[in-house]
C-alpha cells in the first residue's frame, strides 16, 4: 500500500526502517526523482540464486491459499501490477490454468513443486527502469511481523490506551476504479458538505474527536503498544483471563505515514544509524513525557477489526485475504507487483548474515512498501520474528513469476 509518502496497513519491519526511506517532499523540475517503473526481464529458473535449494514444497501451499481467494473474486478484479506484469497476472483468471494444476502436485515433495513452478510460470528479474543504472536491479528487503501484547475487554487498572475499531465514517476510495493510470492507489477521507476531505489525523484521535463513537474494540496497557500495532497492522493480545484475542487492519486514515525514526534523529535523539524498532521503543519508553507529542508527528492513523477464524499457527490475514505465512507471505506495492504473484527473493538474513533465498507470495500490501524492487517479508509472531523483522534492512535481488501465456503440455502431478 503505497502512495506518495505510505499507506499504512502494515508498515514494514519496523520503524527502525521507515527512520531511513522517510518521506520526501516532491522538488520541482528538473530536479525531481523519475516515477519509478517496473521493468521485466525474463530469466531462467537456473538464474535463480538458490532456487534449487529451496523447499519449494512449502511455498506450494501458501500458494495454492492465495487461489482459493482468487477463485472467489470477481473475473474483472484487478489484481495490480504494470505493464506486463499487469498483462500477465494482473487478473484472476490468468491464474486459473496454475491453480488448478497445483492441487495435484503430491504435498510435501520439493522436486514435484518446483517442477510445478517451472512448468506454469516464467521468470523474470525486476528493476526499476528509473532508478540509476547501477543500482535499478538493486532491490530493497525489510521485514515485519505480528505483535504480541496486552490488553483488556474494558478499561481497568492500567489497561486505559484504546485500541480503535473503523469509524463508520471513514471512507476508503480504490483510485484504480476511476482510472487504469491509478491502478493500486487509493485516498481515504470523511464526506463532509458533499465533499471528501481529509480524515482526522492522529493528534485529533489522541485528543478524542472519535471518544464519543464507541470505537474501542480494546483496551491496552501502554500506548507504546497501540502504536506498534498500528505500524504492523495485526497482533495478538493477550488478556487477563489467559484468552488471545486476534486483532487485523480494518481501514487507515489516509494521511501519511512520516516515521518518527526520523523525527528522533533530526532532533538529534540518536544517530540516524542506531535507528531499529527496539531504539525507539526504549526512547518512547524512557521519554514518557515526550513520547505522545513524538507519536503524532506520525499523522497516520489504523484502525483493527477482531478476527475469530485464525488458528494460533496462522498468521493474520493479508490484502488479498489469506492468513499470511512466515518466510512465505511478502507484502509489495500492487502498482507494480500482482498480488497472489509468486516472487523469489535473493538476500541475507537480518541476524546471521546467511543466504536468505525462497520462494515468497504476494499477499499483502504495507505503508512504506513503495516501488517495484521492493518488498516486506513477514517474519512471523514471537520473540525471534520481532528480533528479526526488526534488523531486515538489506538489498538483493528479486525476481517475479509470471503465468506463462500457454499451459503447458504436460501436468506435474506427483
Amino acid at each position: 500500500m503505497r502512495r506518495p509518502c505510505g499507506r499504512a496497513a502494515r508498515f514494514a519491519a519496523a520503524i527502525a526502517l521507515a527512520a531511513l526511506a522517510g518521506c520526501v517532499l516532491p522538488q520541482p523540475a528538473p530536479h525531481a526523482p523519475e516515477r519509478p517503473e517496473l521493468s521485466l526481464s525474463a530469466v531462467s529458473f537456473a538464474d535463480l540464486p538458490g532456487w534449487a535449494q529451496d523447499h519449494a514444497a512449502e511455498a506450494l501451499p501458501v500458494f495454492l491459499a492465495g487461489c482459493r481467494q482468487l477463485a472467489d473474486a470477481a473475473a474483472a478484479r484487478s489484481l495490480g501490477g504494470q505493464g506486463q506484469a499487469a498483462a500477465l497476472g494482473g487478473q484472476p483468471a490468468q491464474w486459473q490454468p496454475a491453480c488448478a494444476a497445483g492441487v495435484n502436485v503430491v504435498p510435501g515433495d520439493d522436486a514435484a513443486a518446483r517442477a510445478f513452478f517451472e512448468a506454469y510460470f516464467q521468470p523474470y528479474a525486476v528493476a526499476d527502469a528509473a532508478a540509476p543504472a547501477a543500482q535499478r536491479q538493486q532491490a530493497l528487503f525489510t521485514g515485519y511481523f505480528d505483535p504480541e501484547v496486552q490488553g483488556s475487554r474494558t478499561p481497568v487498572g492500567a489497561y486505559r490506551s484504546p485500541l480503535l475499531g473503523r469509524p463508520p465514517d471513514l471512507v476508503q476510495v480504490d483510485l484504480g476504479e476511476f482510472g487504469t493510470d491509478l491502478k493500486g492507489r487509493s485516498i481515504a477521507g470523511r464526506v463532509q458538505d458533499g465533499r471528501l476531505v481529509p480524515y482526522y489525523d492522529r493528534a485529533q484521535i489522541d485528543s478524542g474527536v472519535l471518544a464519543r463513537r464507541r470505537l474501542e474494540l480494546l483496551w491496552l496497557a501502554d500506548p507504546v503498544d497501540v502504536f506498534m500495532l498500528q505500524v504492523q497492522g495485526s497482533g495478538r493480545v493477550d488478556l487477563p483471563d489467559g484468552h488471545v484475542v486476534r486483532v487485523t487492519y480494518a481501514g487507515q486514515n489516509g494521511r501519511p505515514y512520516v516515521p518518527i525514526g526520523r523525527v528522533l534523529a533530526d532532533r538529534g535523539q540518536m544517530p540516524l544509524d542506531q535507528v531499529s524498532l527496539a531504539s525507539i521503543r526504549a526512547w518512547l519508553e524512557q521519554h514518557r513525557d515526550q513520547a505522545a507529542e513524538v507519536m503524532e508527528q506520525n499523522p497516520s492513523y489504523v484502525f483493527f477489526r477482531e478476527v475469530t477464524t485464525l488458528r494460533p499457527d496462522q498468521g493474520p490475514p493479508g490484502a488479498l485475504g489469506v492468513p499470511l505465512a512466515p518466510l512465505r507471505s511478502i507484502a509489495v506495492d500492487r502498482a507494480f507487483i500482482p498480488l497472489g504473484a509468486p516472487v523469489f527473493i535473493a538476500t541475507d538474513d537480518p541476524l546471521t548474515g546467511a543466504p536468505l533465498q525462497r520462494l515468497m507470495l504476494a499477499q499483502d500490501i504495507g505503508g512504506a512498501i513503495k516501488g517495484p524492487a521492493r518488498a516486506d517479508i513477514f517474519f512471523g509472531w514471537g520473540h525471534d520474528a520481532e528480533a528479526r523483522a526488526g534488523q531486515m534492512r538489506a538489498h538483493g535481488r528479486e525476481f517475479l513469476l509470471l503465468p506463462r501465456p500457454a499451459a503447458p503440455a504436460t501436468t506435474t502431478a506427483g
